[in-house]
Formats: C-alpha cells, sequence, structure tokens
C-alpha cells in the first residue's frame, strides 16, 4: 500500500497565472463509426484534475475510461473516430479548438501518458536509453551523448538499479515491473504539470504494483503535477486517490472524495465494485460478483444503461437515464464532491 503522506507541503503550482483546474473535460462525447453502427464510446463525460490531485477513473473494461484519455492526449484514430461535442480545457484553453501543431507542442511537455502494456509500448529493437533520450534529442536539441546522460538520470529517479549499466538493454531484458518503471520515466522527461496513467499496474503482481503506485506518487508529490489514474482495481487506488470518478457505458456514474466513496457508495454498480473485492474475513465463501456483462455500446440499453445487471432496477430505470445529480445527507446537507446518476442514489447510500 502507498505510504505517501498526500498532506505534505507540496512545490508551488507551475504554468503561469491560471487558477481554475489544471485540466477540465466538459460534457465530452466520442464515437465510432464502424460498418454495424456507431459505437457510442463515452457519452457526456465532466471530470476535473488540479495540480497536485490525483483523479482515480474506475470501471470495466469498455465503460469509456481510456477513450476518453486518448481524446485528452489527442490519439484518437480519427476516423472511425469522432468528437462531436465537448470541451477539453487545459489550463482554461480548449485543446480541441487548437491545430495538430499546437495539440503537439502540448502532449509530451505538459501532458504525458504511461500506456498499460509497456512490452508494446516500447520499441524491441531499440535500447531504452535510446528510446529515454529521444525526447531530449526532439523536444531540447540535445546531442546524443547528453540525452544519453538525461536518461540515465531519469533510470535513477524511478529506481531502476545499475541504471548506467543498464542504459544500452533491451526491453525484454527488464522484468514487467522494470519496464513500467521506464515508461513513467519517459512520462516525466520533460517535466510535465498533468500524468494520465492507463492501468499502470497491469499484469504486474501486488508486490510490485505496490512499488509502482508508490513511484507514482513520490514523484507526483516532488513535482506537484496533476495524475489520471486509469483503472479497473478498487484495491489499487486506495490510498493514492484524492477523488474518484466510476464511469459505466461511456458515462460517469458516480463522483466522490476516495474515502468517502469506499464507506458509503451512492451507486448500485460502485456497490457491486466493492463487493467484488475479495475479503480476508470471507474465506471459503463464494466471491461475489456483478451479474451479467458491460452492454454493447452499439446499443445501449435505453434508460439507465445498468438497468440489466442492477438490482435495484425499476420500470423508471428502463425508461428515464438518471441525471448525475449532487448527493446529500438525510437531512438535506449537501456532501462535498459527491455525485451520483442513480434514481435511488438515497436508498443506495442511506441503505
Amino acid at each position: 500500500m502507498s505510504t505517501i503522506d498526500k498532506t505534505a507541503t507540496v512545490p508551488a503550482p507551475r504554468g503561469g497565472d491560471h487558477t481554475g483546474p489544471l485540466l477540465e473535460v466538459r460534457d465530452l462525447h466520442v464515437e465510432f463509426h464502424t460498418r454495424d453502427g456507431v459505437a457510442k464510446a463515452v457519452n457526456g463525460v465532466n471530470y476535473s484534475v488540479n495540480a497536485g490531485e490525483t483523479l482515480a477513473v474506475l470501471g470495466e473494461s469498455g465503460s469509456g475510461k481510456s477513450v476518453t484519455a486518448q481524446a485528452i492526449m489527442g490519439i484518437l484514430d480519427m476516423p472511425p473516430g469522432k468528437i462531436p461535442q465537448g470541451e477539453i480545457l487545459f489550463r482554461g484553453q480548449d485543446m480541441l479548438k487548437m491545430s495538430n501543431e499546437e495539440r503537439r507542442k502540448i502532449r509530451g511537455r505538459k501532458i504525458a501518458m504511461i500506456f498499460q502494456d509497456a512490452l508494446s509500448s516500447l520499441n524491441p529493437v531499440l535500447s531504452v536509453g535510446y528510446q529515454l533520450g529521444e525526447m531530449f534529442r526532439v523536444h531540447q536539441g540535445l546531442s546524443k551523448k547528453d540525452a544519453t546522460a538525461r536518461a540515465i538520470e531519469l533510470m535513477d529517479r524511478v529506481k531502476i538499479p545499475a541504471a548506467k549499466a543498464r542504459v544500452s538493454d533491451y526491453p525484454h531484458q527488464f522484468s514487467g515491473g522494470m519496464r513500467q518503471r521506464i515508461m513513467i520515466a519517459m512520462a516525466l522527461a520533460l517535466e510535465p504539470d498533468l500524468i494520465i496513467a492507463d492501468e499502470p499496474t497491469t499484469a504486474l503482481d501486488v508486490t510490485v504494483q505496490a512499488q509502482v503506485m508508490d513511484l507514482l506518487a513520490e514523484l507526483q508529490q516532488e513535482f506537484n503535477m496533476g495524475l489520471i489514474l486509469i483503472t479497473h482495481d478498487l484495491g489499487v487506488v486506495a490510498d493514492v486517490a484524492d477523488k474518484i470518478a466510476v464511469m459505466y457505458a461511456g458515462r460517469i456514474v458516480e463522483q466522490a472524495p476516495v474515502h468517502e466513496l469506499y464507506k458509503r457508495p451512492a451507486h448500485p454498480y460502485t456497490r457491486g465494485l466493492l463487493d467484488s473485492i475479495p475479503r480476508l474475513d470471507q474465506k471459503g465463501q463464494e466471491l461475489y460478483a456483478i451479474k451479467g456483462l458491460p452492454p454493447n455500446l452499439l446499443k445501449i440499453p435505453s434508460g439507465c444503461a445498468f438497468n440489466p445487471r442492477c438490482p435495484k432496477a425499476t420500470d423508471l430505470c428502463h425508461t428515464e437515464v438518471p441525471p448525475l445529480v449532487p448527493v446529500t445527507e438525510q437531512d438535506g446537507t449537501e456532501l462535498p464532491g459527491r455525485k451520483s446518476a442513480c434514481h435511488f442514489w438515497k436508498e443506495t447510500i442511506h441503505g
């Protein structure tokens, strides 16, 4: 588990006088036009992240987590992808209205991404030192020698042992955890304001997962970066995230500060995800699983998309899409940072 103190003093914000969120996504829609129809992958997503803050985006495969991240980075395949509406504001400027050249200046320098499969993301025929150094050669015009020296510094920073000796090694010569550290080093190379980590601990054992998450949190605190952590694993984010956005079928169905969400989920889908986590006090019992499968994005169910799998679903859930509304205590006091898109959120949270 992470041991990073999130309350420690952090550096002053970087990047000028902008005082709003570092990144703000507003009413984002993404669809893919296929021979079988239009797949609506993202349907009106809204979220924001501040400098020094960690937002965890949770959900099953196909919920729209990674597609949203690709839209932010500007790396969607278009066509078949299309962004029919929405805004992606970085330091108050809408990146969707920028030219390709303007987006390229932000990508890597201001916003960087850590991809989930390090082995396939790294070029197998180039040394890791060459690939790390490329960031400095292309963006800062450094010589090959100076770029290699910076690559060694980065490898040291992400705690790769014997960095100087291993800078000429190839990706297949590193373990899965070490390859993921190299991906983190690449993302950090130009000291961006925001890092998007897409399933950074996939296929790693539990001990290595904890080490990678601790490293991300430590580096984030050092540089006061914003961090968007995309995952399907609630256990990974418990001690790292500040707030959580839960996605299902391209929509955010719940938002909450991390500990509040764990204590009192306000959506049946979130409750199902939490109940699916194996617990030591349930030894010998059958593990809980949310029934059914995520919806086909070509044919999203009417009303609430979760209704075919929801134990609380009624006729209302089949006909009306529940809006994302503020969550309150029973006396009507609004809970800071909490929203739910469920017709029966009161019954879910107050039980």
